[in-house]
This record gives structure tokens, sequence and C-alpha cells, in this order.
């Protein structure tokens, strides 16, 4: 269907644009030691995922794969990179970076586990699956630095995680159709405002005992304060975009109905 083809060309385009996420995190982890072998592992898998994901649908033909390639490559050619605000909001790209890709790689898990179940097809639900544990996977290894960096400064790692819950953005921004897509799976539950905060951002702040710690000096208990503002405002967005939706899809089906009988 509509919905399935426009989620599954969004997961495509966002992991086609690699290249790009290479260069950031090469440029905020340092190709080093550890470190260079991690961003070059992770590359490699988030590669297949690209591959795999093509692989299904040229076979399978459930796209126009000119237009898929075209889109590809414009996408591709905009690239991708934090804007000069994001770096400007935190004197640590190395933290904002972590904190970013935890929500991210969840963010891609979510999306890629709820297309499977909308495509009506047990090979791409199985493909996806497997797709979205590898994502998972990674949210964990950067979860897991990021807990560290907050053991070790909790002040300055909060800031990164609070700058980045405040102003997320999926990377996926910027490709053709992206804002239409977008709505069609906010629309029908694939990726929603509900998803982002109830399965992407709270779980990751509960697993960091974001707001029972108590090792945050007075300007991280202040930057706390102001994310639990936020977080509650978000909430409430939830409610609003929810009743919205349910009126519209309400509205939908009538008129269904209406031309049917």
């Amino acid at each position: 269907g509509e919905v399935a083809r426009a989620a599954m060309v969004t997961n495509l385009l966002t992991e086609d644009n690699l290249p790009s996420y290479h260069r950031e995190a090469a440029g905020s982890f340092s190709g080093d030691g550890a470190w260079g072998t991690w961003v070059n592992r992770w590359t490699a898998e988030e590669n297949r995922h690209g591959i795999a994901l093509r692989d299904y649908l040229v076979v399978t033909r459930a796209v126009d794969v000119i237009a898929l390639e075209r889109a590809r490559m414009e996408h591709v050619t905009n690239g991708f990179a934090a804007t000069d605000e994001e770096r400007a909001k935190h004197d640590s790209e190395f933290l904002m970076s972590i904190s970013y890709v935890t929500f991210q790689e969840l963010a891609t898990r979510v999306s890629h586990r709820n297309t499977g179940r909308v495509c009506d097809d047990p090979t791409a639900d199985r493909l996806l699956q497997r797709i979205a544990a590898d994502e998972n996977l990674h949210m964990i290894f950067y979860r897991n630095i990021c807990g560290a960096a907050l053991d070790l400064s909790p002040d300055q790692a909060l800031e990164a995680v609070a700058a980045v819950v405040e102003n997320f953005r999926m990377p996926g921004q910027g490709m053709p159709d992206f804002r239409r897509n977008g709505v069609l799976m906010a629309k029908h539950g694939i990726y929603d405002l509900r998803q982002h905060l109830d399965e992407v951002v709270l779980p990751v702040l509960r697993k960091w005992r974001i707001f029972e710690r108590t090792d945050f000096g007075p300007s991280g208990e202040a930057r706390r304060e102001k994310l639990a503002a936020f977080l509650e405002d978000m909430g409430g967005k939830v409610v609003r975009f929810e009743e919205q939706r349910d009126r519209l899809l309400a509205r939908e089906a009538s008129r269904r109905e209406a031309r049917a009988s």
C-alpha cells in the first residue's frame, strides 16, 4: 500500500545518506584506535541495511526504481550535517554526537520495525525485523558510552543530552517528499510523536536515571528542570496530535463508507 511504500522509501533513503553520517561520525569520534575500528564497522553494517532494503524493493518491483534512484542521487548530493545552531549549543561535539546517535538509532529501530508490520509481506517483515535488531545493538553501544559520560561528567553530559532531546530531528530531513511521507507515517502509527516520546526519549532517559540521579551540580539541576518542563509540554502536544489524527481518520473512514454505499 501507499503507506508501506512511503515508509520503505523514507527508511531506505535515510540509510543511503551513509557517506555523510560516516564523515560526521569520523569527525566527532576520530579515526584513532578503537574509535576508528568502531566507525568503520558501524559504517559497514549500516551500508548492508541499505543494500538489503534496495535489493528487496528492486526484486519485488514494489516501487518505481528509476524514481528511487533519482531520489537517492538528490538526497546523497544534499548530504546531512549538524546545523551551526546544533554545533553551537554545546561545547563538546563528541558528547552531542553520542547523545544524538543514541536517540536516532532507537528511532530508526522503531521506524524499521513498524514499517515491516505494515508491509503485508512476511519477507519484508523478517528483513526489517533483522535490520531493527542491528539498530538496537548500535543504540545500546552508544547508550552505554553516553551513560559512562554521565557518570564521569554529569553536568556537561546532561547539557548535551538535553540539547539533543529539545532539538531532535530525524536524519532524513531534506530528502525528496520527506514531509509528505513523514505525515503519512505519523498518521498511520509508523513513527509519530507518541512513539518518539514513549518508545525513544523516555526509555533512554530512564535508563540513564536522569530524573533520579543525585550527582548533578547547580547548573545540572537547573538544566534537568528545564528538560522536565520540555517533556511535559511535549506530552501535551502528543495528546493534541492524537486527537486531531483520530478526527481526521474518522472523517476519512466515513467518506469511504459514503462512497461505498
